[in-house]
C-alpha cells in the first residue's frame, strides 16, 4: 500500500515539476468521449509518464450512469466538482469535493451522478488502464 501511495503521489505532483510542466493557460492532455456523454481528459499516460500510472480527468453529465463494469487495475477518484455516487460490490458511497474512492481488480464497479454531474481527478495503476479506456472513446477535437 505505501508503493501505491508514493506512486499516486509522484503523478500527483510530478506534472509541475521540471520540464515535465505545462505552459500555464493551456489545457494538457487529450480528451475523448464516451456513447453516454461522460468525458475523459487523459494528462499523464504512458507517453509521458510510463506505464507505472495514468492520470486524467472525468467528466460525468447530469443524471447519469456507469453501468456495472471492472477494471484491470486500482482505479482512485478524487471528486473535485458535483457528487459522485461510487457503487463498489453493491456498497454505496456518495462523493462529495474533496473526498476519494478506490476500487481494485476484480471489484465491480458503478458511477452514478444527480443533476449536477460531477468531475473527478482520476489515476489509474498501472498506467494502461487510462489509455484503454480511451481506446474505447470517441477523440473530442
Amino acid at each position: 500500500m505505501r508503493t501505491l501511495a508514493i506512486v499516486t503521489i509522484t503523478v500527483l505532483l510530478g506534472a509541475s515539476a521540471g520540464n515535465h510542466a505545462q505552459t500555464p493557460g493551456t489545457r494538457q492532455g487529450r480528451s475523448y468521449q464516451a456513447p453516454g456523454g461522460t468525458t475523459l481528459r487523459l494528462m499523464l499516460d504512458e507517453t509521458n509518464l510510463g506505464p507505472e500510472a495514468s492520470l486524467g480527468e472525468l467528466t460525468f453529465p447530469p443524471n447519469s450512469d456507469s453501468g456495472e463494469h471492472t477494471h484491470g487495475a486500482i482505479e482512485m477518484f478524487y471528486v473535485v466538482r458535483g457528487e459522485l455516487e461510487h457503487v463498489v460490490n453493491g456498497s454505496s458511497q456518495t462523493l462529495k469535493p474533496g473526498m476519494a474512492g478506490f476500487v481494485k481488480p476484480p471489484d465491480r464497479v458503478r458511477h452514478k451522478t444527480g443533476q449536477a454531474g460531477a468531475t473527478a481527478v482520476v489515476v489509474w495503476v498501472p498506467g494502461e488502464e487510462g489509455r484503454r479506456l480511451a481506446s474505447r472513446w470517441k477523440p473530442v477535437e
